[in-house]
């Protein structure tokens, strides 16, 4: 039978790998057989995944401690990942951050941190691995943005979140336009809440579990795993007419 996810001798760069949604992505992408290059700000976290996957799915793992705003570290990845394995399929830029507050409480610097870390921060990313994709006339590039990149909402005021979101999500499409002429495809994914070692608790309270049944069509919050056959589809050579495209994997909050 025909593995149509099998990613055995490709290399992944997967950033915001030290916990949550990245972490489990990459695991997912292991599990595939691809080697992996693990992106973050902290060093010790990065390692000891690096450890756990390489021994429970026996594939190189290189853990680079980068900034993804600061240029120079990315370009530092870049050459890190090059010179370790030669060559770069897959990047799932996932970092991210999240500034909660109403609106008119929003100060400066709160919007700046988020373009940086979530709009800016992908941009540089995509450019960078992008130049070694664009030289082997092949990548896939899974942005993840947020289905608060699609809409707004009335539950908790994060309008610079949102702002940068809506901006992955058509930086998508014009990455998508410029270099699909390059085997290089560029997609994005816009999930909504999910489970994670952070969120859990929050995600558990009355005042959520409430929201959950009246906006979620499924009536409940993703779990572990339910992101990672997306991005298992958008990273696979059987995606390879899929490009420029938003996918949300929200439970079907955006349909409604």
């Amino acid at each position: 039978m025909k593995n149509y996810f099998d990613l055995t001798g490709r290399v992944a760069v997967v950033t915001g790998a030290s916990t949550g949604l990245g972490l489990q992505m990459a695991k997912a992408f292991a599990n595939q057989g691809a080697n992996l290059v693990l992106l973050a700000r902290r060093m010790n976290l990065l390692e000891e995944n690096a450890k756990a996957i390489n021994e429970e799915y026996r594939v190189e793992v290189l853990p680079v401690a980068c900034d993804i705003t600061i240029t120079e570290q990315v370009v530092n990845a870049v050459n890190a990942t090059m010179e370790r394995f030669g060559r770069v399929d897959i990047l799932v830029n996932n970092a991210g951050t999240g500034a909660v507050a109403p609106a008119e409480e929003i100060t400066d610097e709160q919007f700046k941190h988020e373009m940086s870390i979530d709009l800016f921060g992908t941009f540089v990313c995509a450019r960078e691995f992008g130049k070694k994709m664009i030289e082997a006339r092949f990548g896939r590039i899974i942005n993840i943005a947020s289905m608060y990149g699609l809409v707004g909402n009335m539950i908790v005021g994060s309008s610079p979140y949102h702002a940068a979101k809506g901006g992955v999500v058509n930086l998508t499409r014009a990455l998508a336009a410029e270099w699909g002429k390059h085997g290089i495809t560029v997609n994005s994914i816009c999930p909504g809440y999910f489970y994670t070692d952070l969120t859990t608790e929050t995600l558990d309270s009355d005042f959520f579990q409430d929201i959950a049944k009246r906006s979620i069509p499924l009536a409940r919050y993703g779990r572990s795993g339910e992101l990672d056959t997306c991005a298992l589809f958008l990273a696979s050579p059987n995606s390879s007419y899929v490009n420029g495209q938003n996918i949300a994997v929200d439970g079907g909050y955006t349909c409604v």
